[in-house]
């Protein structure tokens, strides 16, 4: 059996499994408390960090390192372009979400509000959540003005950059720190991407102390 090492709202780890999930993956999710530091879980990625999937005698680690193997190794349904400059785009999308979304707004508003308690590292830092909370507005600016000229955010096709910023944007959903109503073009996309079947693991997470806001698993919002 296939197995991903991961915690419910690490969009890494969400990341990974959208596209398990779209390309119909089986695995067993395993739900790791890496910052216990646990050896065994070392013994698997010396970073000490999650995602880590066992697939195929493999035991890959990274989220894009693993989404570009399962990509690489399972053709369908293709979630990267042929085309070199498309694909340059998917990658470059994906790195925004991954890195300057995550250090701009995932790590200022999920990390403080979420993961704080979680590990036991004290309470959210006041100024952090106000800056996620004025950031994630320019994001959605700038998504809705992708969207107002593509289908989806990297051109007419659904590809790993939209797996990349729906994974972040469904944890800061689960924390209701999304203003859909900011941007239309956004929360059609949203609602669009949600309603695929490899959305439904994500949508029925669960967080102990954390209870799921009402619209959350809600298609039409």
């Amino acid at each position: 059996m296939n197995r991903l090492y991961h915690v419910p709202l690490s969009p890494f780890c969400r990341k990974v499994r959208l596209v398990l999930a779209e390309k119909k993956v089986e695995v067993e999710l395993v739900e790791e408390r890496y910052w216990e530091e646990n050896p065994e879980f070392l013994r698997r990625n010396p970073a000490g960090k999650v995602p880590v999937l066992r697939i195929g005698g493999h035991t890959l680690s990274e989220s894009q390192a693993i989404c570009e193997f399962l990509e690489e190794t399972i053709s369908e349904p293709p979630l990267m372009p042929r085309d070199p400059a498309a694909r340059a785009e998917v990658r470059r999308l994906v790195m925004w979400f991954d890195d300057k979304f995550h250090h701009e707004v995932t790590s200022k508003l999920l990390y403080e509000r979420v993961n704080k308690k979680i590990t036991g590292k004290g309470y959210p830092d006041s100024t952090n959540v106000k800056s996620g909370a004025k950031r994630i507005k320019y994001h959605l600016d700038y998504m809705g003005w992708l969207l107002d000229q593509r289908r989806w955010l990297a051109g007419d096709v659904l590809t790993l950059a939209d797996f990349a910023a729906a994974a972040h944007l469904s944890s800061l959903d689960y924390i209701r720190d999304v203003d859909w109503n900011r941007c239309p073009q956004v929360k059609d996309w949203y609602a669009k991407i949600k309603s695929r079947p490899a959305f439904r693991s994500i949508l029925a997470d669960q967080v102990s102390g954390f209870p799921q806001p009402s619209h959350y698993a809600d298609l039409d919002f």
